[in-house]
């Protein structure tokens, strides 16, 4: 295919090939990261072991924070699933209860529209049925007893996998599907933590 700068000079003709296939790169890049996947870190223990995030903040277990890919365009096409590993802009009382933390979380998708969901001795239970929670590991559970209003129209419930040091959907509520970036379907750092996520 002739270069569209061919009647430029040779030398400045390199260069404005260089300059146009890196730009076209970029842009491509950016494209794809603001509309099909995004990269995102784990910045605290709430998910704990499921994800890990660096020490020594307080409950991380790893020496780096794990990274994940959200993939953006899934939630065009079906609805959240019970489950799933979620990135979501954080509603804003999220950073009122949250000792200031906002911005976008990473949590377990556990409610779903209509649900009513409870809390006994750390077991969930939605409409009354207890949730198998095999992601959930031994000495995570907290010891919580509690029930929450029916998940609204268009609303989720986020839970982290590690209970006893998760400020989530018990504490500022459920999480409406605009504010949902997309399921986390992979744990692409560090390398020894590669991983698909999906449930």
């Amino acid at each position: 295919m002739r270069s569209p700068f061919a009647r430029v000079p040779k030398p400045w003709r390199v260069v404005l090939d260089w300059v146009s296939t890196v730009t076209l790169a970029i842009v491509l890049v950016l494209v794809f990261e603001a509309e099909v996947a995004k990269p995102f870190r784990i910045p605290s223990a709430s998910m704990e072991p499921t994800l890990h995030c660096a020490r020594p903040a307080n409950g991380c277990h790893a020496r780096f924070s794990d990274r994940v890919i959200a993939l953006r365009l899934v939630y065009r096409f079906r609805e959240p699933r019970r489950g799933e590993i979620v990135v979501f802009k954080a509603p804003a009382a999220a950073a009122l209860d949250c000792g200031g933390q906002g911005g976008v979380f990473v949590k377990r998708l556990v409610g779903l529209p209509g649900d009513v969901v409870s809390e006994r001795s750390g077991w969930i239970f939605i409409d009354g049925k207890r949730l198998p929670e095999p992601y959930i590991k031994p000495g995570y559970r907290d010891s919580t007893t509690s029930s929450w209003p029916r998940i609204p129209l268009g609303h989720y419930f986020m839970l982290g996998d590690n209970r006893r040091n998760s400020c989530d959907s018990r504490v500022w509520g459920t999480v409406p599907r605009d504010a949902l970036v997309g399921p986390a379907i992979l744990t692409y750092w560090p390398p020894s933590r590669l991983a698909p996520r999906l449930p």
